[in-house]
Parts: C-alpha cells; structure tokens; sequence
C-alpha cells in the first residue's frame, strides 16, 4: 500500500522514465496511483512527464472530482474506469510508445504467442476500436476488454497498461512495448514462430501456480491456441473478435501492411536513426 506523499514521489520518477525512454514526449501521457482511501493521484494536464514535481500532481476522488487546485489530465476518464472495472489495479500508465503504437494505428493486436515470458507475466494485448481521446468513445471502446486483459492498445492512440503498483503497471506497459519491437523486427526477418497450444497451456498453468497471473487471465489464452482448450469468461472463441475490438493477427506474416522487406528494414532503420 502506498501513501499520498510516496505515490508523488513514484509517479514522478516513472514520468521522468517514460520520457527519458521515448515512451512519451511533450505533453503526451498520464499516470496515476489509487490511494488505499479511493483518492486518485495523477498527473496534470499539459505537463511534459519528464518535468513534473510531486507539488504540480492533481488529485481527484474516484468520480474525478478535483480534491487540489491542479487540473488532472483530461484522459482521467480511461483511468477511472480501469479502477471501477479492475479492484485489483492500483495505478495506471498510458503512453505512445513507437512500437506498440505502430501496431495500434496499423490496426493490429499483439496477439500472437512468439514469447514464453510474455504469456507468463502479461499476456495477449488486444486493439480497441478507434474513440476520440478525452471522450465516452474512448472508455467505451476500452470497457470490454479492461477486465481480461492487463494492458491495451488504442486504435491510433497508444497503449495503457495497469497493476497492483505503479511498478508492476510501467513493467507491464514496457514489457508491451518490447514485445512489439521484436515482433516487428522478426517480421524484417520473415516472420515469427509461434509457440505451440501445448508450449502455451503449460505456460498458463506455470503462471497461474506461481501467481503471475490468475484464471481471470485465462481469456487473454483465446488468441493463443488454435483449439479452446481453457474456458473463457466472456465467452470467447477462437477466432472471435472480441466486442468493440480488433483481433487481427499479428504474427507470422498476417495483418493490413503490405511492404516488402527492403521497405521494411528501410523503414525500422529510418527510426532508429530517428531514435538515436
């Protein structure tokens, strides 16, 4: 559990580490951390993450009521809901970084199970549809999916992820943003590899066993296995499309980009000069 004083101190030190990062520039993003009394704690609006104090920090009650005379982020609304929907998340990351973000304004989930340690501590990251940020859209894109999932791509947005700590939800938001890279890279190289149904159900039994996550994650497995072989809560099947969500394959070749592989190495050479 964390204090008042203590969650200023974190959120500041994970703005610092998003920009430094390039996960976020300018004003781009919003952090937040839910005291153990239901006040929420997060960053202000039009503030560059990276030069923030823990005196400019808003604070708001559950329903975003301004408890401080520091104006929140006006994308409060996206975290509020994760807390309603999630008891168990205690803060909330949403930035831009490069490589997740490519997937989500190229219209693609990061779905498809190329990494052992990514099913064991986040699992399959859906796309929601397309909301103008700031508003209902947003939020109600967001709302079927928050509850199965630990992090989210936003349709030409960004990412958010979200835990039981500040900590565990910035590993998790950078963890997406690693995956994404190498999936990206491995298609300069001809494709991924996925895991196995088999490779993927031990994995959610490890994980399950030893407390990464538990069978409310199990749904996030749907987009893993080629047969159903665990229950879903929400239903789902295999090659359903979650409501309000892109699902479209990501690995192996599949998805809405058409480059070729000179155009591709071109194009991820060109970003890394640009991120260097």
């Amino acid at each position: 559990m964390m204090d008042e004083q203590t969650a200023r101190r974190e959120i500041v030190r994970v703005g610092k580490l998003l920009y430094e990062r390039g996960y976020v520039v300018s004003s781009d993003g919003n952090v937040s951390v839910r005291l153990d009394d239901g006040r929420i704690v997060a960053t202000p609006t039009q503030t560059c993450k990276g030069r923030m104090t823990e005196d400019s920090l808003a604070l708001t009650d559950l329903e975003g009521k301004a408890l401080n005379d520091r104006r929140a982020s006006s994308e409060l609304a996206m975290h509020l809901l994760i807390y309603r929907e999630r008891a168990d998340a205690r803060a909330v990351c949403h930035a831009h970084p490069p490589h997740g973000s490519a997937f989500a304004v190229a219209g693609l989930a990061i779905d498809q199970p190329i990494l052992s340690e990514v099913i064991l501590t986040l699992g399959c990251v859906p796309l929601a549809e397309y909301g103008t940020p700031s508003t209902d859209e947003l939020t109600d894109a967001m709302l079927p999916l928050v509850k199965h999932h630990n992090a989210l791509l936003m349709a030409n947005h960004g990412a958010v992820a979200y835990g039981a700590d500040l900590w565990q939800a910035f590993d998790r938001l950078e963890t997406l943003e690693h995956t994404a890279r190498i999936a990206i890279l491995a298609r300069a190289l001809g494709g991924s590899k996925n895991l196995s149904p088999d490779a993927i159900e031990k994995l959610i039994n490890v994980r399950e066993k030893a407390g990464y996550l538990d069978e409310r994650a199990r749904c996030q497995s749907c987009g893993y296995l080629h047969e159903t072989r665990i229950t879903c809560p929400t239903g789902e099947r295999q090659g359903a499309p979650a409501p309000r969500a892109t699902t479209q394959a990501a690995g192996n070749g599949a998805g809405k980009i058409n480059l070729t592989r000179e155009e591709l190495i071109e194009l991820l050479s060109q970003a890394a000069r640009l991120g260097g």
